[in-house]
Protein backbone atom coordinates (compact mmCIF):
# COMPACT_ATOMS: atom_id res chain seq x y z
CA UNK A 1 0.00 0.00 0.00
CA UNK A 2 1.69 3.31 -1.11
CA UNK A 3 1.88 6.28 1.33
CA UNK A 4 0.86 9.76 -0.30
CA UNK A 5 0.69 13.19 1.58
CA UNK A 6 -2.46 14.61 0.03
CA UNK A 7 -2.49 17.87 -2.19
CA UNK A 8 -5.00 20.48 -1.91
CA UNK A 9 -4.28 22.73 -4.75
CA UNK A 10 -5.89 20.83 -7.78
CA UNK A 11 -9.55 22.47 -6.65
CA UNK A 12 -9.43 24.25 -3.37
CA UNK A 13 -9.57 27.63 -5.30
CA UNK A 14 -12.87 27.57 -5.66
CA UNK A 15 -14.59 24.47 -4.49
CA UNK A 16 -17.80 26.21 -6.53
CA UNK A 17 -16.90 25.90 -9.52
CA UNK A 18 -14.51 25.03 -12.55
CA UNK A 19 -10.18 25.15 -11.32
CA UNK A 20 -9.45 27.27 -14.98
CA UNK A 21 -5.75 27.05 -13.62
CA UNK A 22 -5.95 22.94 -14.29
CA UNK A 23 -5.61 21.16 -17.71
CA UNK A 24 -9.20 20.97 -19.34
CA UNK A 25 -9.87 17.04 -19.09
CA UNK A 26 -11.84 14.84 -21.06
CA UNK A 27 -14.72 16.85 -22.12
CA UNK A 28 -16.79 14.28 -24.53
CA UNK A 29 -19.90 12.99 -24.11
CA UNK A 30 -21.57 16.11 -22.39
CA UNK A 31 -19.06 16.05 -19.38
CA UNK A 32 -20.48 18.33 -17.31
CA UNK A 33 -20.04 18.13 -13.86
CA UNK A 34 -20.83 21.97 -12.86
CA UNK A 35 -23.66 21.82 -14.07
CA UNK A 36 -26.41 24.58 -12.92
CA UNK A 37 -30.36 25.17 -13.64
CA UNK A 38 -32.34 28.01 -13.60
CA UNK A 39 -35.16 25.85 -12.89
CA UNK A 40 -33.64 24.65 -10.11
CA UNK A 41 -33.20 26.12 -5.96
CA UNK A 42 -29.80 25.62 -4.39
CA UNK A 43 -29.28 25.66 -0.59
CA UNK A 44 -26.94 25.88 1.62
CA UNK A 45 -27.47 23.47 4.42
CA UNK A 46 -26.12 21.57 7.49
CA UNK A 47 -27.77 18.72 9.84
CA UNK A 48 -26.55 16.52 12.14
CA UNK A 49 -25.84 12.76 12.02
CA UNK A 50 -26.95 10.30 15.44
CA UNK A 51 -23.48 10.86 16.90
CA UNK A 52 -23.55 14.51 16.88
CA UNK A 53 -21.19 15.40 13.81
CA UNK A 54 -22.48 17.97 11.71
CA UNK A 55 -23.29 17.39 7.89
CA UNK A 56 -22.75 20.32 4.80
CA UNK A 57 -25.01 19.65 1.96
CA UNK A 58 -26.89 21.31 -0.39
CA UNK A 59 -30.61 21.28 -0.89
CA UNK A 60 -32.05 21.37 -4.08
CA UNK A 61 -35.74 22.00 -4.97
CA UNK A 62 -37.87 22.91 -8.38
CA UNK A 63 -38.17 26.83 -9.16
CA UNK A 64 -41.40 27.99 -7.35
CA UNK A 65 -42.69 24.65 -6.03
CA UNK A 66 -42.53 26.31 -1.98
CA UNK A 67 -46.24 25.48 -1.52
CA UNK A 68 -46.30 21.81 -2.55
CA UNK A 69 -45.45 18.78 -1.14
CA UNK A 70 -42.79 16.78 -2.46
CA UNK A 71 -40.92 13.40 -2.93
CA UNK A 72 -37.00 13.62 -2.16
CA UNK A 73 -34.27 11.72 -2.49
CA UNK A 74 -30.72 11.72 -1.04
CA UNK A 75 -27.57 11.82 -3.13
CA UNK A 76 -23.80 10.54 -2.10
CA UNK A 77 -20.75 11.19 -3.98
CA UNK A 78 -18.54 8.57 -4.81
CA UNK A 79 -15.58 7.99 -2.00
CA UNK A 80 -13.26 10.47 -1.11
CA UNK A 81 -15.17 13.34 -3.38
CA UNK A 82 -17.33 15.84 -2.58
CA UNK A 83 -20.52 17.10 -3.06
CA UNK A 84 -19.46 19.36 -5.77
CA UNK A 85 -18.18 16.38 -7.59
CA UNK A 86 -20.89 14.34 -9.52
CA UNK A 87 -23.31 14.60 -6.81
CA UNK A 88 -24.62 18.32 -7.02
CA UNK A 89 -25.00 17.06 -10.71
CA UNK A 90 -27.35 14.42 -10.24
CA UNK A 91 -29.24 16.22 -7.51
CA UNK A 92 -29.32 19.25 -9.94
CA UNK A 93 -31.24 17.13 -12.68
CA UNK A 94 -33.24 15.19 -10.24
CA UNK A 95 -34.80 18.17 -9.20
CA UNK A 96 -35.78 19.47 -12.69
CA UNK A 97 -37.58 16.65 -12.97
CA UNK A 98 -39.68 17.82 -9.71
CA UNK A 99 -37.58 15.93 -6.61
CA UNK A 100 -36.35 17.96 -3.66
CA UNK A 101 -32.52 16.22 -3.65
CA UNK A 102 -30.06 16.98 -0.88
CA UNK A 103 -26.21 16.35 -1.60
CA UNK A 104 -23.94 16.13 0.87
CA UNK A 105 -20.41 15.68 2.11
CA UNK A 106 -19.25 12.76 3.88
CA UNK A 107 -18.17 12.65 7.25
CA UNK A 108 -14.49 13.88 7.56
CA UNK A 109 -14.26 15.51 4.05
CA UNK A 110 -15.20 18.08 2.60
CA UNK A 111 -17.07 20.96 4.39
CA UNK A 112 -18.87 18.09 6.98
CA UNK A 113 -17.42 17.47 10.40
CA UNK A 114 -14.80 14.42 11.54
CA UNK A 115 -11.40 14.26 12.76
CA UNK A 116 -9.28 12.70 11.46
CA UNK A 117 -9.93 14.45 7.87
CA UNK A 118 -10.21 11.85 5.25
CA UNK A 119 -11.23 9.32 7.52
CA UNK A 120 -12.64 5.81 5.95
CA UNK A 121 -15.47 5.05 8.77
CA UNK A 122 -18.12 2.78 6.79
CA UNK A 123 -20.97 2.52 9.35
CA UNK A 124 -20.58 6.25 9.98
CA UNK A 125 -20.56 6.89 6.22
CA UNK A 126 -23.97 4.50 6.25
CA UNK A 127 -25.69 6.42 8.89
CA UNK A 128 -25.30 9.66 6.79
CA UNK A 129 -28.24 8.52 4.66
CA UNK A 130 -30.57 8.11 7.94
CA UNK A 131 -29.16 11.35 9.31
CA UNK A 132 -29.76 13.00 5.89
CA UNK A 133 -33.48 11.54 6.40
CA UNK A 134 -33.76 12.68 9.48
CA UNK A 135 -32.80 16.24 8.26
CA UNK A 136 -35.14 15.91 5.10
CA UNK A 137 -38.30 15.29 7.32
CA UNK A 138 -37.98 18.01 9.21
CA UNK A 139 -38.94 19.96 6.01
CA UNK A 140 -42.43 20.96 5.47
CA UNK A 141 -41.97 20.89 1.39
CA UNK A 142 -41.02 17.22 2.08
CA UNK A 143 -43.33 13.75 1.86
CA UNK A 144 -41.75 12.03 4.82
CA UNK A 145 -43.01 8.21 2.94
CA UNK A 146 -41.47 9.45 -0.28
CA UNK A 147 -37.55 9.50 0.58
CA UNK A 148 -35.09 7.74 -1.49
CA UNK A 149 -31.60 7.43 -1.99
CA UNK A 150 -29.19 7.47 -5.15
CA UNK A 151 -25.85 6.41 -4.36
CA UNK A 152 -22.85 7.04 -6.79
CA UNK A 153 -19.62 4.76 -6.69
CA UNK A 154 -18.90 3.39 -3.08
CA UNK A 155 -22.05 5.52 -1.88
CA UNK A 156 -24.04 3.07 -3.35
CA UNK A 157 -22.80 0.74 -0.81
CA UNK A 158 -22.86 2.40 1.86
CA UNK A 159 -26.40 3.40 1.01
CA UNK A 160 -27.45 -0.09 0.79
CA UNK A 161 -25.92 -1.09 4.23
CA UNK A 162 -28.15 1.69 5.89
CA UNK A 163 -31.26 0.42 3.63
CA UNK A 164 -31.11 -2.31 5.63
CA UNK A 165 -31.56 -0.82 8.94
CA UNK A 166 -33.69 2.23 7.43
CA UNK A 167 -37.08 1.47 6.39
CA UNK A 168 -37.92 5.39 6.15
CA UNK A 169 -35.62 5.06 2.42
CA UNK A 170 -38.13 3.73 0.17
CA UNK A 171 -36.13 3.09 -3.03
CA UNK A 172 -32.33 2.88 -3.86
CA UNK A 173 -30.55 3.50 -7.26
CA UNK A 174 -26.53 3.01 -7.69
CA UNK A 175 -25.05 4.22 -10.58
CA UNK A 176 -21.31 2.60 -10.98
CA UNK A 177 -21.86 0.68 -7.55
CA UNK A 178 -18.48 -0.09 -5.55
CA UNK A 179 -18.25 -2.48 -2.97
CA UNK A 180 -15.62 -0.64 -0.50
CA UNK A 181 -15.23 -3.91 1.67
CA UNK A 182 -14.76 -5.55 -1.34
CA UNK A 183 -11.98 -3.89 -2.62
CA UNK A 184 -10.17 -3.44 0.41
CA UNK A 185 -10.37 -7.45 0.70
CA UNK A 186 -8.71 -7.37 -2.90
CA UNK A 187 -5.96 -5.21 -1.85
CA UNK A 188 -5.58 -7.14 1.02
CA UNK A 189 -5.03 -10.61 -0.69
CA UNK A 190 -2.70 -8.74 -3.16
CA UNK A 191 -0.79 -8.01 -0.80
CA UNK A 192 -0.22 -10.71 0.90
CA UNK A 193 -2.86 -11.72 4.07
CA UNK A 194 -1.70 -10.08 6.58
CA UNK A 195 0.75 -7.26 5.20
CA UNK A 196 -2.20 -4.53 4.75
CA UNK A 197 -3.54 -5.28 8.84
CA UNK A 198 -0.19 -5.22 9.93
CA UNK A 199 1.31 -1.95 8.13
CA UNK A 200 -2.16 -0.52 9.49
CA UNK A 201 -1.46 -1.83 12.77
CA UNK A 202 2.24 -0.57 12.86
CA UNK A 203 1.22 3.22 11.52
CA UNK A 204 -0.81 3.74 14.40
CA UNK A 205 1.53 3.13 16.76
CA UNK A 206 3.82 5.41 14.69
CA UNK A 207 1.56 8.10 14.40
CA UNK A 208 0.26 7.89 18.04
CA UNK A 209 4.34 8.47 19.18
CA UNK A 210 4.38 12.11 16.41
CA UNK A 211 4.41 10.61 12.97
CA UNK A 212 2.83 12.63 10.49
CA UNK A 213 -0.77 10.90 9.53
CA UNK A 214 -0.30 8.21 6.27
CA UNK A 215 -2.56 8.40 3.24
CA UNK A 216 -3.02 5.86 0.67
CA UNK A 217 -5.00 4.96 -2.41
CA UNK A 218 -7.02 7.21 -4.17
CA UNK A 219 -6.48 9.03 -7.29
CA UNK A 220 -2.62 9.53 -8.47
CA UNK A 221 -1.51 13.34 -8.32
CA UNK A 222 0.34 12.58 -11.60
CA UNK A 223 0.20 10.26 -14.13
CA UNK A 224 2.46 9.19 -17.03
CA UNK A 225 2.79 6.80 -20.06
CA UNK A 226 2.81 3.82 -17.96
CA UNK A 227 -0.35 4.41 -15.79
CA UNK A 228 -2.78 1.59 -15.97
CA UNK A 229 -6.40 2.28 -17.29
CA UNK A 230 -7.90 2.73 -13.89
CA UNK A 231 -5.15 6.07 -12.72
CA UNK A 232 -5.88 7.47 -15.92
CA UNK A 233 -9.37 7.61 -15.54
CA UNK A 234 -9.49 8.80 -12.32
CA UNK A 235 -6.85 10.98 -12.86
CA UNK A 236 -9.48 12.66 -15.89
CA UNK A 237 -12.00 13.20 -13.49
CA UNK A 238 -10.49 14.01 -9.88
CA UNK A 239 -6.98 16.25 -11.11
CA UNK A 240 -8.50 18.07 -14.00
CA UNK A 241 -11.28 21.18 -14.59
CA UNK A 242 -13.30 18.53 -15.42
CA UNK A 243 -14.07 17.66 -11.80
CA UNK A 244 -11.15 18.55 -9.85
CA UNK A 245 -12.56 19.96 -6.18
CA UNK A 246 -10.99 20.42 -2.65
CA UNK A 247 -10.32 17.23 -1.94
CA UNK A 248 -7.25 14.65 -2.75
CA UNK A 249 -9.69 11.39 -2.75
CA UNK A 250 -6.36 9.43 -0.61
CA UNK A 251 -8.03 7.78 3.11
CA UNK A 252 -6.21 8.03 5.82
CA UNK A 253 -3.87 5.01 5.90
CA UNK A 254 -4.96 3.43 9.29
CA UNK A 255 -8.48 3.76 8.83
CA UNK A 256 -8.52 2.47 5.37
CA UNK A 257 -7.99 -1.29 6.61
CA UNK A 258 -11.42 -0.62 8.86
CA UNK A 259 -13.38 -1.68 5.61
CA UNK A 260 -12.11 -5.26 5.58
CA UNK A 261 -14.90 -5.34 7.83
CA UNK A 262 -17.45 -3.80 6.08
CA UNK A 263 -19.80 -6.14 3.97
CA UNK A 264 -22.75 -4.34 1.87
CA UNK A 265 -24.26 -6.66 0.19
CA UNK A 266 -24.75 -9.40 3.08
CA UNK A 267 -28.13 -9.64 4.08
CA UNK A 268 -29.16 -7.27 0.58
CA UNK A 269 -32.33 -9.38 0.61
CA UNK A 270 -33.91 -7.94 3.29
CA UNK A 271 -34.21 -4.35 1.60
CA UNK A 272 -37.02 -6.26 -0.09
CA UNK A 273 -40.11 -5.13 -0.83
CA UNK A 274 -38.33 -1.68 -1.05
CA UNK A 275 -37.45 -1.39 -5.16
CA UNK A 276 -33.43 -1.38 -6.04
CA UNK A 277 -31.70 -0.54 -9.42
CA UNK A 278 -28.56 -0.99 -10.56
CA UNK A 279 -26.78 1.31 -13.32
CA UNK A 280 -23.37 0.39 -14.41
CA UNK A 281 -21.23 1.15 -17.35
CA UNK A 282 -21.37 -1.93 -19.87
CA UNK A 283 -16.87 -1.31 -19.85
CA UNK A 284 -17.14 -0.28 -16.29
CA UNK A 285 -14.10 -1.83 -14.08
CA UNK A 286 -16.46 -2.23 -11.29
CA UNK A 287 -19.83 -3.73 -13.02
CA UNK A 288 -19.25 -6.80 -11.46
CA UNK A 289 -20.28 -5.32 -8.25
CA UNK A 290 -23.30 -4.21 -9.46
CA UNK A 291 -23.84 -7.65 -10.78
CA UNK A 292 -23.25 -8.87 -7.42
CA UNK A 293 -25.78 -7.10 -5.78
CA UNK A 294 -28.76 -7.43 -8.39
CA UNK A 295 -27.79 -11.36 -8.11
CA UNK A 296 -27.94 -11.48 -4.11
CA UNK A 297 -30.68 -8.63 -4.15
CA UNK A 298 -34.42 -10.08 -3.89
CA UNK A 299 -37.60 -8.63 -6.22
CA UNK A 300 -37.97 -5.91 -6.76
CA UNK A 301 -34.65 -4.97 -8.55
CA UNK A 302 -33.24 -4.52 -11.90
CA UNK A 303 -29.84 -3.90 -13.73
CA UNK A 304 -29.49 -1.56 -16.50
CA UNK A 305 -26.05 -1.18 -18.53
CA UNK A 306 -24.90 1.89 -20.46
CA UNK A 307 -23.41 1.23 -23.28
CA UNK A 308 -20.17 2.79 -24.62
CA UNK A 309 -19.50 3.64 -20.87
CA UNK A 310 -16.89 3.13 -17.88
CA UNK A 311 -16.93 3.61 -14.51
CA UNK A 312 -16.15 7.29 -14.55
CA UNK A 313 -18.06 8.25 -17.02
CA UNK A 314 -21.33 8.13 -15.35
CA UNK A 315 -19.78 10.55 -12.84
CA UNK A 316 -20.70 13.58 -15.08
CA UNK A 317 -21.15 12.53 -18.84
CA UNK A 318 -24.70 13.83 -19.20
CA UNK A 319 -24.94 11.85 -22.90
CA UNK A 320 -24.79 9.09 -20.84
CA UNK A 321 -26.00 8.76 -17.74
CA UNK A 322 -29.72 7.70 -17.85
CA UNK A 323 -31.42 10.84 -16.16
CA UNK A 324 -34.98 10.18 -17.52
CA UNK A 325 -34.66 6.48 -16.29
CA UNK A 326 -34.11 7.42 -12.96
CA UNK A 327 -36.57 9.69 -12.80
CA UNK A 328 -38.98 7.19 -13.86
CA UNK A 329 -37.41 4.64 -11.35
CA UNK A 330 -38.28 6.72 -8.46
CA UNK A 331 -41.50 8.13 -9.65
CA UNK A 332 -42.78 4.89 -9.78
CA UNK A 333 -40.79 3.97 -6.43
CA UNK A 334 -42.08 6.84 -4.51
CA UNK A 335 -45.89 7.08 -6.04
CA UNK A 336 -48.48 8.40 -3.47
Amino acid sequence: MQNKKPVYSAGEANINQRNQALPTGDTRNGADNWYESDRVTKTGVTFKNLYGLSLSGNLFAPQNSQDQTLPAIIVGAPNGAVKEQSANLYATKMAEYGFITLAFDQVFWGQSDGNPRNAMAPELYSESFSAAADYLTTLDQVDNDRIAVLGICASGSFAINELKVDTRLKALATVSLTDMGAVARGQRDAMGTDAMVAEASNTRTLEVAGQATSYTSGTPEEIGPDSDAFATEFYDFYRTQRGAAATTTHPTLTSFAKLLNFYSLSDIKTISPRPLLFIAGENAMSLGFSEDAYNQAAEPKELVTIKNAGHVDLYDRTELIPFAKLNDFFTKSLAE
